[in-house]
């Protein structure tokens, strides 16, 4: 498959995105919905989300074309891009804590089954997303299934998982509550699966369709606009409860879609960041939280000894976190990567 360097560039900006929430909110306090960083840190994983099935798509697309997939070699090359850094993130949030969470528990965290049995289980922060993640994977070989033998099996599927999802957003959530005490319902992959399979229609779908570059343009402002303009309060309930729902989800459809279709060379000095954090993003994403900790517990304990700004946290944080993620995705994660490889793949 030919490399898509935008998607690339979106994955990035979607983990800076989310990076940035994050050290912001544990500095200075959680933005609100209506500003668009609290918008990035509920709906940055979405498009993660929709990323990941349209990626998954493109890779595959030739195997469904032909009507053959290697669920094996799938599951495979999945298992070693995801485990060994969720392994990492998961002791190293498990030994900076010092509370031992049970047996079970972490036994479901370091297998995945916490996505599927216990899904606000999770002891890293951020992994929820990840057993999220790991349960669209099982249901990945289904939707290849049904693109190869049976369109109808693929619509009546899509349906369902839409209803499943307007469900979530009408019923589930409770409009006068703060999303931080429906957490639960949040992150269940039954209310996220919509987005991962939305990525893989997208590709099914549009895949061979030309797009002209000014429409796409037009749909990416659209998108954006929609997204950092349609009207919220302040708490994060207000933007995944209703209509609300609807809005972003298909601004976060547009804006991964027009990346998906825009044909446009960007100069290198853009080019290179983009791409270096679209790189590391898995591991920024994992490995931030635990950065921030451990940056804060040592200037704790030399605080007796020397002072700092009351921002140097945030600025180390930030620096060292690119830093350690950079080295994390060169020496860690791609060389379980290459293990994955079949012998043909690596020549």
């Amino acid at each position: 498959m030919k490399r898509l360097y935008n998607l690339d560039y979106l994955r990035g900006l979607a983990a800076l995105g989310i990076f940035f929430y994050h050290y912001f909110s544990w500095t200075f306090g959680k933005p609100h919905a209506n500003m668009i960083l609290g918008r990035i840190g509920v709906y940055g994983v979405s498009i993660f989300y929709i990323l990941s099935g349209l990626t998954l798509y493109l890779v595959y697309h030739s195997k469904i074309t032909n009507s053959k997939i290697d669920v094996l070699d799938f599951l495979k090359k999945r298992i070693f891009r995801i485990y060994p850094l969720l392994w990492l993130a998961i002791i190293s949030s498990t030994l900076i804590s010092a509370k031992w969470p049970g047996l079970f528990n972490l036994f479901s965290n370091l297998s995945g089954l916490f996505g599927f049995i216990n899904w606000d289980g999770y002891l890293a922060t951020g992994a929820w997303s990840i057993g999220n993640e790991l349960v669209f994977y099982a249901f990945f070989p289904l939707f290849i299934y049904s693109m190869c033998k049976s369109r109808h099996l693929l619509i009546i599927l899509s349906v369902l998982i839409f209803l499943i999802y307007i469900f979530f957003a009408f019923n589930v959530f409770n409009p006068n509550i703060h999303l931080t005490d429906q957490w639960t319902n949040y992150v269940n992959p039954l209310n996220q699966i919509f987005l991962f399979l939305g990525g893989i229609l997208i590709g099914y779908v549009f895949e061979k369709i030309e797009i002209n570059k000014y429409l796409v343009i037009a749909i990416l402002l659209i998108g954006i606009c929609l997204y950092v303009f349609y009207p919220s309060e302040n708490d994060a309930i207000s933007i995944v409860f209703g209509w609300s729902r609807l809005v972003f989800t298909l601004s976060c459809f547009m804006i991964c879609y027009s990346f998906y279709k825009m044909n446009i060379i960007v100069p290198s000095i853009i080019n290179k960041p983009l791409m270096f954090f679209g790189e590391i993003s898995y591991s920024l994403y994992l490995l931030h939280p635990i950065v921030y900790t451990l940056i804060g517990i040592i200037l704790t304990y030399s605080s007796s000894y020397f002072k700092l700004p009351t921002f140097s946290h945030l600025v180390i944080s930030i620096i060292l976190s690119i830093v350690v993620s950079y080295f994390s995705y060169n020496y860690f994660e791609k060389y379980f990567i290459k293990m994955a490889k079949s012998k043909n793949e690596i020549k």
